[in-house]
């Protein structure tokens, strides 16, 4: 339904995670028989999480933890692993670096250039041991890395940017066929961000098997104030796995929708799932792990934009283990630990066996449902007043 927000200028109203809720179910499961295992393509997950290809999130030791427990860790090949041999002093000095001085100094570091040979090394290191190599590049370098990442034996390819489309048009470069690209590389691919139906269907026909989902909505990410634009990833979810939907029915083929951004509680998971999503991205939450490279802390990986940065650093401490984090035990009671416990719990409560029945539990609009009651809380600065 649209409101006028102005004479004859129509708007569509929009909705968050912190605007919903998921009504409880009239049948209950016990947890620990739901079925959260989520497949792409050939390839099956324990749990349907992914690291977002941020630099304080995902390096090579990272990525193995993440895939011992389960789950998809996407190294940025446009990052600082592939523009120093040795990135771990770099990524002290970003820690260290004072508020004032952050943004200016990680677009300095960023000039490096990328080394096409890291790409190689760091895709062979994740694939030490057996394990999986997931690695990301923005759409102008992605025909190039992709093919190097291939033949080093690379599983799957992101190709992301701020808004991704099919129809891009542009004097300055070459624009990468989307469809083409499928052609030409042999792996699967996934392709984002989008945030509306059409955009949403028009990635879906260039044969990837994931859709990313969101514009602006992660804890270091300036988008939505810098450029104004973004639709919050309750109804970005639901328009995306709308057009899944109506595209299964017309080719058969399904094509994942992953969440990404915006998302740091357990509650906050489920709700993207009720929303439609097949699996979520995660950015800030896995910041806070102590295998994680930034040290306590993250940034926007736009941050460093010569011009227009478009992300910020933000220090989001340590707080735990990644497994913790993921499986437990909580430490925390504010919902950031044991997100995979969190999201079987809900399950449970909704009566969803397994994450295709998730995605049809009632959701309410609900924009108190954050502070209601919660009077101490918030007065003393616990659980879900921090």
């Amino acid at each position: 339904m649209g409101f006028f927000i102005g004479r004859d200028r129509e708007a569509r109203r929009a909705y968050g995670f912190d605007e919903v809720a998921l009504v409880p179910g009239s049948v209950t499961i016990n947890p620990e028989e739901v079925d959260i295992t989520w497949s792409l393509g050939e390839m099956r997950f324990e749990i349907p999480f992914l690291a977002s290809a941020m630099d304080g999130v995902v390096d090579v030791a990272f990525a193995r933890a993440l895939d011992n427990l389960g789950g998809i860790a996407v190294l940025n090949l446009e990052g600082i692993q592939t523009r120093y041999e040795h990135p771990e002093e770099i990524l002290r000095k970003i820690a260290r670096a004072s508020p004032e001085e952050a943004t200016e100094f990680i677009q300095r570091i960023y000039d490096e250039p990328v080394k096409e040979c890291l790409i190689s090394r760091r895709i062979e290191e994740l694939k030490e041991k057996g394990g999986r190599a997931v690695v990301s590049s923005i759409p102008q370098k992605a025909l190039r890395f992709a093919q190097i990442a291939q033949e080093a034996g690379c599983d799957i390819f992101v190709i992301q940017s701020t808004v991704a489309t099919v129809r891009h048009y542009s004097t300055k470069y070459e624009v990468l066929d989307f469809k083409e690209f499928g052609k030409l590389v042999k792996i699967p691919f996934i392709v984002g961000n989008c945030v509306t139906y059409e955009a949403a269907l028009e990635l879906m026909e260039t044969g990837c098997e994931a859709i990313l989902v969101g514009v602006g909505p992660g804890a270091a990410c300036t988008t939505r104030g810098v450029l104004g634009i973004g639709v919050p990833q309750v109804t970005a979810t639901i328009d995306c796995a709308q057009a899944r939907d109506y595209y299964y029915k017309k080719t058969g083929r399904y094509v994942s929708v992953i969440t990404d951004g915006g998302m740091s509680t357990g509650g906050d998971v489920a709700k993207a799932f009720a929303s439609g999503a097949d699996a979520v991205m995660i950015g800030s939450a896995f910041a806070r792990s102590r295998e994680a490279p930034g040290q306590g802390y993250h940034w926007g990986m736009a941050t460093s934009h010569p011009n227009l940065p478009r992300g910020t650093r933000i220090q989001v401490g340590i707080t735990g283990t990644l497994e913790e984090i993921l499986y437990g035990p909580a430490k925390l009671d504010d919902g950031t630990h044991n997100l995979v416990g969190a999201l079987r719990t809900c399950m449970g409560s909704v009566g969803a066996r397994n994450i295709k029945e998730l995605q049809l539990a009632e959701l309410i609009i609900a924009p108190g449902i954050k502070s209601e009651g919660k009077i101490f809380q918030k007065a003393q600065r616990v659980g879900m007043g921090k």
